[in-house]
């Protein structure tokens, strides 16, 4: 598993962090079932502290994308709540068209990087 970070950026690094878990599992290089490096181990490869990486883990648990097992650790493990999801989506999304509109996007610019981004996913329908 590739983590890159961006050390500069304003977002916090647990967050850069559990970003990139959730893309990976977005375009499935993270499938369900698999273990995630262990909180040491991913601290260590990436150079962050151990108490990001189990920030991230604690979140992506809580937003539903992984189960802790006793012996594998951290385990990719989709919570299928749909309904949840797309209202925490269009709470995300309310705010990012928003900011678009302000910086004069138009609709038909938001779809094709709709389009764009989902192809990046495998052309999910």
């Amino acid at each position: 598993m590739i983590i890159e970070l961006d050390f500069n950026s304003d977002e916090a690094l647990y967050i850069q962090l559990r970003n990139q878990i959730i893309l990976g599992i977005a375009t499935t290089r993270l499938k369900e079932g698999d273990a995630l490096p262990s909180v040491r181990q991913l601290a260590e490869s990436v150079g962050i502290n151990m108490h990001t990486v189990n920030k991230a883990y604690t979140v992506l648990k809580q937003e539903g994308y992984v189960k802790v097992d006793r012996r594998k650790g951290a385990v990719i493990a989709l919570d299928m709540d749909r309904m949840g999801a797309i209202r925490d989506m269009k709470k995300e999304l309310r705010v990012l068209l928003a900011r678009g509109s302000c910086k004069n996007i138009s609709r038909e610019e938001v779809h094709a990087l709709i389009d764009e981004i989902y192809e990046e996913y495998g052309g999910l329908e």
